[in-house]
């Protein structure tokens, strides 16, 4: 893992702890806060792709708890895709 690496992780996490702080204000509910966030950061998905492409495991898993905003957004992610694959979330 390089510097570029934790600078990316970093500035995922610092956007998405932005978003769930203005929703948690706002009063909303923790499945429209991860939709929020996942919306907000459909910009934000190949810079995530380019870690996971990159990083092994084990690196992914130490950002992850280096950046806690950073996991909640991994595992945004993940729900999705599992949602996709097992046909819960269709997709057209």
């Amino acid at each position: 893992m390089n510097a570029e690496h934790v600078q990316t992780a970093a500035a995922i996490d610092g956007k998405v702890q932005g978003i769930v702080r203005r929703c948690r204000d706002r009063g909303r509910s923790p499945d429209d806060i991860r939709a929020d966030v996942f919306t907000e950061m459909i910009d934000e998905m190949p810079a995530f792709k380019r870690l996971l492409d990159a990083l092994p495991q084990t690196e992914m898993d130490e950002l992850c708890l280096r950046f806690p905003f950073f996991y909640y957004y991994a595992k945004i992610l993940e729900l999705i895709a599992t949602g996709i694959s097992t046909g819960q979330i269709k997709v057209p």
